[in-house]
């Protein structure tokens, strides 16, 4: 008797803890991404922002600053510079745009292709989600997380 009073205390543990954990793994999902006619879309969009430059004017400016305080040599500041790498950071792009619809973006293509003050001051460089994900990217960067990938 005392065997079987054991195992039902272990089936109903058991059966507790499933709804909990089959509830958890339901909410993880993966970082939306875009269409590949929206990824498209969305590097024309990334191309007239001129928000490459951008980011690869941000991450210098870090690895610089980064640099001078720590003061690294000329060859680990050239290690790490030449790890700047605008794919490695094009998901979080897309994550951005990937609840706009092909109308939405093409639209906006459009503002960034005819409007030069829009290319300055956008979407892109005052939305705080993507400014977080770059300002984690850089210090990834500076510390040397990106050298031999």
């Amino acid at each position: 008797m005392k065997n079987f009073k054991k195992h039902s205390l272990l089936v109903l543990f058991i059966l507790a803890f499933i709804p909990y954990s089959a509830i958890s793994q339901q909410y993880k999902t993966a970082v939306q991404m875009p269409t590949q006619q929206n990824a498209i879309i969305i590097n024309e969009i990334v191309e007239a922002a001129n928000y490459k430059t951008f980011f690869v004017d941000y991450c210098l400016n870090k690895i610089s600053e980064t640099a001078l305080k720590e003061k690294w040599d000329e060859q680990k500041t050239i290690a790490i510079t030449e790890t700047v790498n605008f794919r490695n950071f094009r998901d979080a792009v897309y994550n951005m745009f990937a609840f706009h619809d092909e109308i939405e973006l093409e639209t906006l293509l459009k503002k960034y292709q005819n409007d030069k003050i829009y290319q300055t001051s956008n979407i892109m460089t005052a939305n705080k989600a993507l400014n977080i994900n770059l300002e984690i990217y850089a210090k990834d960067i500076v510390q040397g997380k990106y050298i031999g990938k």
